[in-house]
């Protein structure tokens, strides 16, 4: 059990002849008591110190655990989202190709159509042009007979007709 101020003011030494000066042991003994109690007081309030310092520290030390947690979390989460959207941006891509070739799939289906119905009516302007041709050849073939030169040299009459 360690020494106390108390116990060392209460010390009393055994007088012996020749001994040593009775009054400069104890002004000797009064500075070791203001010493040791400095000294205990010195202690004390180190140890409050260090207390508190070591509850700062765990506090922090709480406080490090907490945010490494929660970086874990946020990168998990953000690794997930990431994820998540390089999933969605595929989809959206497989999505796009679909429409896209269907898109070209009714274009070329209509570009077909109108290629058909282009040569169509080629075939049928063709045959028009063909009938048509047939049909002034045969009027100018009617305009070259001598018939029409009788008709021009006739003088239509003037005077009207009794219609009843």
């Amino acid at each position: 059990m360690p020494l106390t101020p108390l116990d060392i003011h209460n010390k009393e030494f055994a007088r012996r002849i020749r001994g040593y000066d009775e009054d400069e042991v104890n002004e000797f003994l009064d500075q070791v008591i203001k010493d040791y109690e400095s000294v205990i007081r010195e202690n004390k309030e180190l140890r409050n110190d260090l207390m508190s310092l070591q509850e700062r520290l765990d506090h922090f030390v709480n406080i490090e655990e907490t945010l490494s947690k929660t970086i874990i979390v946020a990168q998990e989460a953000a690794d997930e989202l990431k994820t998540n959207a390089k999933k969605e941006a595929q989809l959206i891509v497989m999505e796009s190709e679909k429409n896209a070739d269907r898109i070209i799939n009714e274009a070329l289906s209509k570009s077909r159509k109108v290629s058909l119905e282009v040569e169509e009516l080629k075939k049928q302007a063709s045959i028009y042009r063909t009938r048509f041709r047939s049909l002034v050849e045969a009027q100018l073939e009617l305009l070259k007979h001598d018939g029409w030169d009788s008709l021009e040299s006739r003088e239509p009459s003037l005077e009207p007709k009794e219609i009843y």
